[in-house]
This record gives C-alpha cells, structure tokens and sequence, in this order.
C-alpha cells in the first residue's frame, strides 16, 4: 500500500482528526454507541456538519464515503480510530467494524481493531523496562504500541500478511517504527532468538476444521492445541526471569481444569493463570457464529458435533502468565476469578511474581506495610456485638479479597513498616491472651496469602 506516513499524519492533526478532537466533538453518548457498534449517536453529533474533522470521522469511523486529504485517500476502506495509551496518544488501522447490526461474514484475511480481547492483554501486561520483547500474532499492532513505551527492541510476528501491513500502518503513524521489527510467518519461527517478555493474543478459537478460516480467531490446531503450543513454545523462548502473558481459551474434558492446566506448565517456569469465564459448548459456540456472521444451522451441528468428538464439555476464558525461574520448587496458582478488577493489572500480576518466598524466620524478621487500597469490611446480624465475617479487600488491579480472623485483621492493620511482624504478632498475643508460638503458628498462612495477593509487601 503506497501511503506517505508523514503526510497521513500531518493531515490529521490539522484537522484534529486525535483521540482529545473526536472525543470533545462526539460526546459521551456518541462513543458509548460506537462501543456497541451503534453509528447512531455520533451521526447525530456531527449533524450535517462538512468540516476536515467531520469528514474524517465519517470516512474512517463510521464508513461513510466522505471527501478527505489527499494523504489520507489510500487508507479510504480502512477503519482508522485515534487510540490512547498512557499519556501518549495515536491512530490504530485495521479493517472495518461492521456497524448498526450489519451481519456480513468478513474476509478469511480480517484484521481486527482494538477490541476487548487485546485491550485486556494490553491491561494484563507487565509494564518493567525490557530489553526485547516479542508480540506474537500482532495484528493491527496494538501491543506493540504498549511495548515500545518500556522495551527497547520489539518483535512483531503474524501469519496474516494482511496484518503485518495494517501494524505497519499504526505504528508508523502512532510510535518508533525503527525500533520495531515486523516478521512474516506462524507462532515464533520467524522470531530468532529469547525475549524478556512475550505478549500474545492467539487465534485460540476452537472451531473445526471446516468453519470459515478466520486467520485472527482460528489457527488451524485441534481443540486447544494452539493455546497449549504458545504456551510451552514460549516458555522455551524466555530468558531467565522472563515472563510469558497469553490471554485466551482452553478445553475442559469433564476433569479438574486446573489438573489439566498444570500439565501445560513446563519445568523451572513459575505460572499464574487465572480462569475469567466459563462457558457450556452451546454458549461457546454461539458466540464465535455470531462473531463471524454465520447463521445458525448446519454449521452449528458441525462444531457441536466437532466438540463431542474432542471430549470437550466446556471452555474456559481467561489468562495465563508464565516466568522462567528455573527454580527448583516454581510458584504455581491456578485458580478461577471471576470477579470485577479495576485495570490495568499488570502491577498485581508483577507483584505475585515478585513477591519474596521466604521460611517463617524470614518473614517473621520483616517489615511489612499493608497496601494503601486495602479496605476491611465486617457482615453480620444487625444488631450483633461480634461480625460473621471479617473480609480484607483491595481495591485496585485484581481487587483481590481475603476473608480473615478479627487478630490476623489486627495485625495486618498494624503492619506499617515500622515493627517485624513477629513483635505485631506477640504485640496481638498480649493483647488476646494467646500463646505467641501457637497465634504465630494460626496466623501465618494467612500472612503467606496477603503477601501473594499484594496487601503486605
């Protein structure tokens, strides 16, 4: 595609056509509509009005045919939506969303915008200073926006040669194109080399081999295979200390999902993974025929059909975070969470990795602070002396919460870097007239706990 990047860019900052200049001109209302995929509301915000703004907004966002600057002429087609991350803002290139209900099924070689899917992983990501970085399955090349602003070296990879010139496109008009490399081919073969980090959003999506070959969603393996290959591939391209983040799918055959999980984990790696969502084969699905505008009906019985074959009676949706620790005795969790967070998360997830493993003599020695957001919450009866229940919860990133005893709550309270928790702890004893040794013995699992979720550090 012959597009003049400079000039592009030049043509949309003189008519403010930028994430502060749509959002002022379209209004709250306007964009939550847009976020539906509704082009209502921001058709009536702009009225008839015929300015290089509007016009803009009409060609790029709403997919009207519109008059536009020359520069910008050859992305005419395309979806172009100013985009923010962190302070810094740009433009992210990918083909068109349909709108207003349209249901038409997209070419084999769509690429996607910014959707939730890799909104979240930007979200999830650990933002630490990195020397190289590899973004598989780039896309229209979000990811590399984010990872260009704390890693020095990017490597983009994608198996869609479509893509590659879309990310082409939003990172030469959003960042440091020369400090981003762009490589044709699947999975890591075309990336050389270990990585610090490793982002992906895979096309998990389990469908069969019949179905429509959306190169974004599908990768062509049976069942899972492909989330499993991203994952112990991965884990094999990592220095040591780096970290693997992979937002997506798995099959669950009737057992234990976290047994099966756990089976992914190669050795010496410490993993994180939680499970966001759960759906039945029905649900699931539906979900990915209406995504690519196909009508329920033999295709339905295909992937139903697909799926007994495989013994797959649910799916479960959420992320799976791997670092090369190379230890003897790695830190698994695996666990289902379910519940709201407040993005980004990525500090949280940093912090289960980075917190220490220490024996109890060493976490009894330290000085502990609780986290600014921790907040206790008390149930029970009204009108009872006592509460039912004591919960601590935090209420930033994974939100996680803890319910607790009414003395491991005291002592968590009092936590303030001042004291080692052993004296908090005999200071608590007194107090309630226990035995020290055994309120130790009671409390300190629980410590273990708050320190993994981040409430102590």
């Amino acid at each position: 595609m012959d597009v003049d990047i400079e000039r592009v860019r030049e043509a949309f900052l003189a008519a403010d056509f930028t994430l502060a200049g749509v959002t002022d001109r379209l209004g709250e209302a306007a964009l939550a509509g847009l976020a539906r995929n509704s082009s209502f509301p921001a058709r009536d915000a702009l009225g008839d009005a015929a300015d290089s703004q509007a016009r803009l907004i009409r060609a790029f966002i709403l997919g009207e045919q519109a008059d536009v600057a020359e520069a910008a002429r050859p992305l005419l087609g395309l979806e172009v939506k100013p985009y923010g991350w962190g302070e810094r803002s740009g433009w992210i290139v990918s083909d068109p969303t349909p709108l207003d209900g349209l249901v038409a099924a997209p070419r084999d070689d769509f690429v996607l915008g910014a959707s939730p899917a890799s909104t979240t992983l930007a979200q999830m990501t650990v933002r630490k200073p990195a020397a190289r970085a590899l973004d598989l399955g780039t896309g229209c090349g979000i990811q590399v926006l984010h990872l260009l602003d704390h890693c020095a070296e990017v490597v983009a990879t994608d198996i869609n040669p479509r893509a590659l010139a879309l990310a082409e496109l939003t990172i030469g008009l959003s960042a440091e194109p020369a400090r981003a490399s762009l490589l044709l081919g699947d999975l890591y073969e075309p990336a050389a080399g270990d990585f610090d980090l490793i982002a992906a959003n895979p096309p998990f999506v389990m469908a069969p081999p019949q179905s429509s070959h959306l190169v974004y969603r599908e990768g062509g393996f049976a069942g899972d295979g492909l989330m499993r290959a991203v994952v112990e591939r991965g884990a094999a391209r990592l220095r040591e200390g780096g970290m693997l983040q992979v937002l997506g799918n798995w099959a669950i055959h009737g057992g234990d999902w976290r047994d099966e999980l756990a089976q992914w984990i190669p050795s010496g790696c410490d993993a994180l993974i939680l499970r966001r969502e759960t759906l039945d084969p029905y649900a699931y699905i539906e979900l990915w025929l209406a995504d690519a505008g196909t009508p329920f009906g033999p295709d339905y019985s295909q992937w139903k059909a697909y799926f007994d074959s495989l013994g797959i009676r649910g799916v479960g949706m959420g992320w799976i975070n791997l670092r090369r620790a190379d230890a003897a005795n790695p830190k698994i969790r695996i666990e289902d969470w379910p519940h709201p967070v407040a993005q980004p998360v990525g500090a949280d997830i940093a912090a289960f990795f980075d917190a220490p493993v220490l024996d109890d003599a060493a976490l009894l020695a330290r000085r502990w602070t609780l986290a600014a957001d921790a907040a206790q919450e008390q149930y029970g009866r009204p009108g009872e002396a006592d509460p039912e229940h004591v919960v601590l919860r935090r209420r930033s990133g994974l939100c996680r919460f803890r319910e607790v005893t009414g003395a491991l709550a005291a002592v968590a309270g009092a936590c303030d870097g001042e004291l080692p928790l052993g004296d908090l702890i005999g200071g608590a004893a007194a107090v309630l007239g226990s035995d020290s040794a055994a309120l130790t013995a009671q409390l300190l699992p629980g410590i273990r706990d708050l320190v993994d979720d981040g409430f102590l550090a």
